[in-house]
């Protein structure tokens, strides 16, 4: 398969699953800025949504064409802006245009499907979302990326351009596995009272969890009140969640297997050394030695493999091609992210 074509199918899956989760982000988010038990209203208010713009690594971004932090101007910039590489009008104009030059290595209903999404987005503006409301947009954009998902497993045949659209949906969906931590974290903003931050603690991790439609499987799987550690393992560690880190890097070792035919591949055994350290990690070591640390050091590894991934199967010749950073927050751990090269 050529260079550019997997590159073209590897990015559509990436753009359509950064459509969802940040629609997942800004869900989660909406929910914790709702939280009435905040004592300095004004900024603590504004806090979940610079938290949100910092887990995406574009509050510098965001500031230099806004002078203030709100959720009307954080929801036009992350949905709505075509100049924004972040936003998901961005990410569905990507994956429309990627698929169309690609048009004979995928179905004729799978480019339907993104054109449709793509004519409808076009017609969603700032106007319709205060007067319709912002849940039932981002519900339409998961139902968008969830349509897409199944018309490319019920028509695609299980060739390489099938591996690669699995390749770019499981890395995307593991970097937003640890991305969607960020934006729960301490809060400074909250009562003083440990009653208080209990129940808001409760709120915030509930909501998260929601967003991420895993509030059934968390009950399934857990028979405990919802609380920041096993939230944490559920997204992290667990094998029975299908947006866990360790689902999505297993899921990405199997396809590279796929793809290589052997393990003697280097993008393989990155891939397999990170499956490893993730399925065999324990809540409890990690916590002690330091969870942000460990939680930038798997971004870091996501990040190389993806070089790889491109050097591997994207480029012509054995430099890496280049991809716009994405920036994991305050952590300043460099990402792939936006459109294709």
């Amino acid at each position: 398969m050529l260079c550019r074509t997997v590159n073209d199918l590897y990015w559509v899956a990436r753009h359509m699953e950064r459509a969802e989760n940040t629609a997942r982000l800004l869900d989660v988010t909406q929910r914790i800025a709702m939280l009435p038990e905040r004592l300095d209203r004004g900024k603590a208010q504004a806090a979940p949504w610079r938290r949100a713009l910092e887990a995406l690594g574009v509050a510098d971004r965001f500031e230099s064409c806004h002078d203030r932090i709100d959720g009307e101007t954080v929801v036009d910039f992350l949905l709505l802006s075509p100049d924004n590489p972040s936003s998901i009008h961005h990410a569905f104009h990507a994956a429309r245009e990627n698929a169309r030059a690609q048009r004979v290595a995928i179905t004729a209903e799978m480019y339907e499907d993104l054109n449709a999404t793509w004519l409808e987005m076009r017609g969603i503006d700032a106007a319709r979302i205060r007067n319709e409301g912002i849940s039932g947009v981002l519900e339409w954009i998961k139902n968008c990326s969830a349509s897409f998902r199944g018309v490319m497993i019920g028509t695609l045949g299980r060739d390489e351009g099938y591996h690669f659209l699995r390749l770019g949906t499981f890395i995307e969906r593991a970097d937003w596995a640890i991305r969607m931590l960020d934006v729960v974290g301490s809060d400074a903003d909250l009562a003083e009272s440990r009653e208080v931050r209990d129940a808001v603690e409760y709120f915030q991790w509930s909501a998260l969890l929601q967003s991420l439609s895993a509030f059934e499987t968390y009950r399934r799987l857990y028979r405990d009140s919802v609380n920041p550690v096993t939230v944490t393992e559920l997204m992290l560690l667990n094998g029975g969640n299908p947006r866990s880190l360790r689902t999505c890097v297993g899921r990405l070792h199997e396809v590279l297997q796929s793809l290589a035919g052997h393990d003697g591949l280097e993008v393989v055994r990155q891939a397999g050394s990170l499956a490893a350290q993730v399925q065999y990690a324990r809540l409890d070591e990690i916590v002690e030695s330091g969870l942000e640390a460990w939680l930038q050091d798997a971004m870091a590894r996501l990040v190389r493999l993806g070089d790889e991934i491109h050097r591997q199967f994207m480029s012509a010749d054995d430099e890496v091609t280049p991809v716009p950073a994405w920036p994991r927050g305050a952590s300043q751990t460099q990402s792939q992210s936006g459109p294709r090269p």
